[in-house]
């Protein structure tokens, strides 16, 4: 008497297990595909940044006939890689300084205190992330750092990258919206005043979104290519590695020098790998977070 309806039970358990293996074939396929998309040309890059630039050229093997080594020396020599590299650093690592101290005070004051126009400062945050006009502003901004005698010196790039902090804002005030206001309270009644609850007490607490943020911003100043070259252009020597790659490109008698820029490119990856990896912990401690939440 019961046969049936056991039967009709084993169908659907059957039917809701293949419908699960389905399902997860379906998403490991779309990652594969995913994942084959975005490492491919990562693999041929490096690939090819071993190969002769004939071999590039014709494209008829996938591996070097002969594993060129040199072609890194000769980007790091003809590049001034160096010099290029140094300039890279600077502008990244004192950008990155710079965006967390503004985008976090900012944040602290748009959470915890009170102030008229907070809204429309908020507000002012979100314009100048969500509504990009790109080079428009690449002269006015010139002509502000030619106005403090900053056009002809790191700086000048600098501190307009320190000015686009909208992103690292939002992310902090995010962190910063789920600590308890309670704190504060606790602290102001030990006698602390608003510098010290956001040095001591906040910062310590939103480490990973420091983190997140100090990866972003890192790698916004090291990517960052026209406004370099703007101010570097009559000031080769203040390149950075991204306008100082495409001296690589032509060599003797105009020739397309891509091996070169390859290797050139794939030496310049470093650092970020070098920062995601030390950024790592702080993605790992946030996505725990948020999984927590």
């Amino acid at each position: 008497m019961n046969s049936a309806p056991a039967t009709v039970h084993a169908g659907k358990k059957s039917r809701s297990k293949a419908s699960k293996y389905t399902g997860l074939i379906v998403l490991w396929a779309f990652l594969l595909v995913v994942l084959v998309v975005t490492v491919f040309p990562v693999i041929m890059a490096i690939i090819n940044s071993f190969k002769t630039n004939i071999e590039i050229n014709l494209g008829d093997t996938f591996l070097p006939k002969s594993w060129q080594f040199s072609n890194y020396l000769n980007a790091w020599q003809k590049g001034n890689f160096s010099t290029f590299t140094w300039n890279s650093l600077f502008i990244s690592i004192v950008s990155t300084i710079g965006t967390l101290i503004v985008a976090s005070m900012a944040a602290f004051a748009a959470n915890r205190l009170p102030f008229p126009g907070k809204k429309l400062f908020v507000f002012i945050q979100s314009a100048t992330m969500f509504i990009s006009i790109g080079a428009v502003v690449l002269r006015p901004q010139y002509d502000i750092m030619v106005s403090l005698g900053l056009n002809k010196t790191l700086w000048g790039v600098v501190i307009i990258l320190i000015a686009a902090h909208a992103s690292t804002f939002f992310i902090l005030l995010g962190f910063f919206q789920g600590i308890p206001k309670e704190l504060d309270e606790a602290a102001m009644l030990d006698g602390c005043g608003y510098f010290r609850i956001y040095w001591r007490i906040v910062l310590p607490l939103v480490a990973p979104g420091i983190g997140v943020s100090a990866l972003f911003a890192f790698r916004h100043g090291w990517n960052e290519y026209i406004l370099p070259l703007v101010f570097t252009m009559s000031s080769p020597k203040l390149q950075p590695l991204t306008v100082g790659l495409a001296n690589l490109r032509y060599g003797t008698g105009d020739a397309a020098q891509l091996n070169l820029m390859l290797a050139g490119a794939c030496l310049s990856i470093l650092p970020i790998l070098v920062v995601y990896a030390l950024a790592n912990k702080s993605f790992m401690q946030m996505s725990a977070g948020s999984l927590k939440g």
